[in-house]
């Protein structure tokens, strides 16, 4: 498994393992890669959300006696372990620790399954 300390998602993107892409039809054809990589859309399980939506905008930097307060976020609906199916098209390719990872923005999700069952 990753090591997900030293990673931050930003903002409103989510990090996900692909599920692999099979490249054998159910007939047991294989297809060349570009085939099955144009696929509109692809699962994979959450390895790790970004901390949301922010809230407002700090206006008043010049003014240093006031109090800096922290930036306030909408938290997405992903969570670590779900399963998400995703749009492909939006979805950027990473490779860490020689593991293809996606980052997609949480708007090209578009359904998540959640089996607190496995994870508890």
């Amino acid at each position: 498994m990753i090591n997900t300390e030293k990673i931050i998602i930003v903002g409103d993107r989510v990090l996900i393992k692909p599920e692999e892409s099979t490249s054998k039809t159910n007939g047991g054809l294989y297809l060349p890669p570009g085939v099955y990589e144009k696929e509109r859309v692809q699962g994979g399980y959450v390895i790790k959300s970004g901390p949301g939506y922010p809230i407002g905008l700090p206006t008043d930097d010049d003014e240093v006696w006031r109090e800096k307060k922290p930036i306030k976020y909408i938290p997405l609906q992903s969570k670590e372990g779900d399963y998400a199916v995703f749009l492909r098209k939006d979805a950027i390719e990473v490779e860490i620790e020689k593991q293809k990872l996606v980052i997609v923005p949480q708007s090209s999700i578009l359904m998540l399954y959640r089996d607190d069952d496995l994870l508890g």
